[in-house]
């Protein structure tokens, strides 16, 4: 009696312990009795809220389904606008679960399975607005309308038990065989464009320089010229001088005119004059009169 009561105590302790389970916070829990999702009597879903709760042990199975919004940010994606062109769109959505029973029974209560079909819907509802607009509208202000679109037109998830919250695009871009290709037609031009810069003000260099270089001629004409006048007036005044003084006192002037010659003449003690010594160059230093 003593065994039969520690193993029926066991028994009772065990069947005791599987048939509680918790609810966390931000979850929500489906009860499973034979494979079917367990209802009230009007036919709703019964969902545990986040506590202590009771289940038969051994007939019924619990499934905790995440009851908070969820993000849906998967790899961009390709797109085609009304004028055939491509476009790489990456978007995400905001989601959660509004049917619980639903989404346990259509994506088997699988996060990935249900994300991998909302993903179909909503590309489905994005590729639709993407097709009727050109890629001037989507860039230039219709982004607004056209998650809007695709919100309105992604709420058939509901066949999903999902609530699709918002759709929102992050970023638009070209391919990258569109975008290299269309950066390098604009390098092409901008490289065009400066050859023309580059060669007109060569251009204009090649003026600048010549117009600089005649002014230059000019001036330095102007500057001989008159360097020449000046010159013929110092030499004509430097004329009526020598020819006054010379008027006045030939003697002396010639006696002035000799030791300039001299000092001219003997300035280095390694110059070598010939010359005859009876030459008139000598005369002042043969008599103090000069005779």
């Amino acid at each position: 009696m003593k065994n039969f009561s520690i193993v029926a105590l066991i028994f009772i302790g065990l069947m005791s312990f599987s048939s509680l389970f918790v609810v966390k916070e931000g979850q929500r829990a489906i009860v499973i009795q034979f494979g079917k999702v367990e209802r009230d009597a009007s036919g709703t879903t019964l969902v545990k809220e986040p506590g202590l709760h009771f289940k038969l042990p051994f007939v019924e199975k619990v499934r905790m389904i995440d009851a908070r919004i969820q993000t849906l940010d998967d790899v961009p994606d390709r797109f085609v606008t009304a004028e055939k062109k491509d476009l790489i769109v990456d978007s995400f959505i905001k989601y959660r679960v509004s049917d619980f029973a639903t989404y346990y029974l259509s994506t088997g209560g699988v996060k990935a399975n249900a994300e991998q079909l909302l993903k179909q819907k909503v590309n489905n509802a994005l590729r639709t607005e993407f097709g009727t607009r050109t890629i001037k509208e989507i860039v230039s202000g219709e982004r607004t309308e056209l998650m809007e679109a695709a919100i309105i037109a992604a709420k058939s998830s509901s066949d999903l038990g999902l609530e699709v919250l918002d759709v929102r695009v992050k970023q638009i871009n070209l391919p990258l065989e569109v975008s290299n290709y269309i950066f390098e037609r604009m390098r092409t031009e901008r490289l065009k464009v400066a050859k023309a810069h580059r060669s007109e003000g060569r251009e204009q260099a090649e003026i600048i320089r010549a117009d600089v270089d005649a002014r230059i001629t000019i001036m330095i004409a102007e500057a001989e010229k008159n360097s020449q006048t000046l010159r013929g007036e110092g030499d004509a005044q430097a004329a009526r001088v020598y020819a006054d003084a010379f008027s006045k006192n030939a003697e002396f002037f010639s006696f002035v005119r000799s030791l300039d010659a001299y000092r001219n003449s003997f300035n280095s003690r390694q110059d070598i004059m010939v010359i005859e010594p009876d030459s008139d160059f000598f005369k002042y230093m043969k008599s103090t009169s000069g005779k």
